[in-house]
């Protein structure tokens, strides 16, 4: 083992470990805060409690790992052939008999362990995850979840009750200036007004939940008579709960079936036209995005060495730039084949097979041709462009500290010059 993995292999580990873990930390942390804020807003305008935010986001974790995973990986890699390359150390690599082939030992077996997760989370993980977030967001706009009545305005219960409150204390416990009408199918009408109530469960039948009103009145509308007015220190008011609509069974969308599923679904000849499109878009939707990792380390490579002389960090921008851009060409190419507009094996192994061959051409021109760059058009072009920003940069630097001459001040000098030259004369 100790003749497998060498010292330098060791080195090259600890350089990919810790800006990959860094990277995915951080991709995940931003997609997760972006998405919280968006939930916070959505729970406090359904009136849920706060605590389902962080369950949701829970359930999130796996939809985003999908994502950051991958790009960790590049990220790490790329991070630590891009020191090797600015130290020099590379070159002493290189000049001892180190491919880059060999020196790719290490990332690989990371690679292998990486694949293996994001296996386990795309193909398993993630769709119940995604199921028990929809679930969690049907509860929460239903109710199920234990919604509160929104303070401030009017809310009306199963369409014969409309209830007002103006304020709320203790964690919603304590409710203050209550205004309530009720009205049955008969035509008479309760107006009840109250300083305080509560809200307290009913034994005797849990559809409904008793409003205890304290110091109050209470105004009984008839359709022929004469209202009648009542006041009361305590009054229980029985309101009934709205019906809670059961959600759907697991499986309405493709990518929530587990990869077994999807294979029994999308091959079988018992499924419709539409299901095994369906099917067979999300199985090998997720196939590429698994198997496309194997490419990540010769890509990272490719993009992390710069030109001699150079520190140009053009290469990082661009990774992150094909990452990304082709999980959305994914997206796209599985949304299409899912309504069968074009074959799943073709929408997404093909793109697969483009950048598949662009980027062993990459690895190809740094790994075996003397003083290749896989990117070097790029890298004149980038150098160039910034070489004239700099130089245009400084000559607004320059003229901001050097004033322009006044034509007047020019004007008095060549008079004082022509005057001077006279009393001479």
């Amino acid at each position: 083992m100790s003749r497998f993995i060498t010292a330098t292999d060791r080195y090259i580990f600890r350089l990919v470990l810790v800006p990959m873990i860094g990277i995915f930390l951080l991709a995940a942390s931003l997609l997760l805060l972006e998405k919280m804020l968006r939930l916070f807003e959505f729970v406090s305008i359904e009136g849920g409690p706060m605590g389902v935010v962080f369950e949701m986001l829970l359930n999130l974790i796996p939809e985003y790992a999908g994502l950051a995973i991958p790009l960790g990986l590049m990220l790490g890699v790329l991070f630590a052939f891009r020191k090797l390359a600015i130290s020099s150390e590379l070159d002493v690599m290189r000049a001892v008999g180190l491919s880059y082939t060999r020196l790719l030992r290490v990332p690989y077996l990371i690679t292998l362990v990486l694949v293996a997760v994001n296996f386990a989370i795309v193909g398993f993980i993630q769709p119940q995850a995604r199921f028990a977030y929809e679930e969690m967001e049907f509860e929460l706009r239903s109710g199920a979840l234990g919604a509160s009545i929104k303070v401030g305005e009017f809310n009306t219960l199963e369409d014969r009750m409309a209830l007002r409150i103006e304020a709320s204390e203790d964690d919603g416990r304590r409710l203050m200036g209550i205004f309530a009408r009720v009205a049955d199918e008969e035509g008479q009408v309760l107006s009840i007004s109250a300083r305080e109530g509560r809200f307290l469960a009913n034994r005797e039948d849990r559809n409904t939940i008793i409003l205890r009103l304290e110091d109050g009145v209470i105004v009984h509308d008839v359709v022929e008579g004469t209202p009648r007015v009542l006041s009361f220190s305590q009054h229980d008011l029985p309101i009934d709960l709205p019906a809670i609509e059961q959600f759907r069974e697991r499986g309405e969308d493709e990518r929530e079936y587990i990869l077994p599923e999807l294979l029994e679904i999308g091959w079988s000849p018992q499924s419709t036209a539409e299901e095994r499109a369906g099917s067979q878009a999300a199985f090998n939707y997720r196939m590429v995005e698994v198997v496309m990792m194997f490419m990540l380390p010769l890509l990272a490579v490719a993009l992390a060495i710069p030109p001699k002389r150079s520190t140009s960090a053009l290469g990082i921008f661009l990774s992150i730039v094909i990452v990304v851009a082709y999980h959305k060409i994914n997206q796209y190419g599985s949304e299409v084949a899912d309504i069968g507009r074009i074959d799943p094996f073709l929408a997404l192994w093909g793109p697969f097979a483009v950048l598949f061959s662009i980027i062993a051409w990459m690895y190809y021109q740094v790994a075996f041709v003397p003083g290749g760059q896989a990117i070097g058009f790029l890298e004149s072009f980038y150098a160039k462009l910034s070489r004239r920003l700099k130089k245009l940069v400084g000559r607004e630097k320059l003229r901001g500290l050097v004033p322009e001459e006044d034509p007047h001040q020019q004007q008095e000098e060549e008079l004082m010059r022509q005057e001077g030259a006279t009393g001479a004369a």
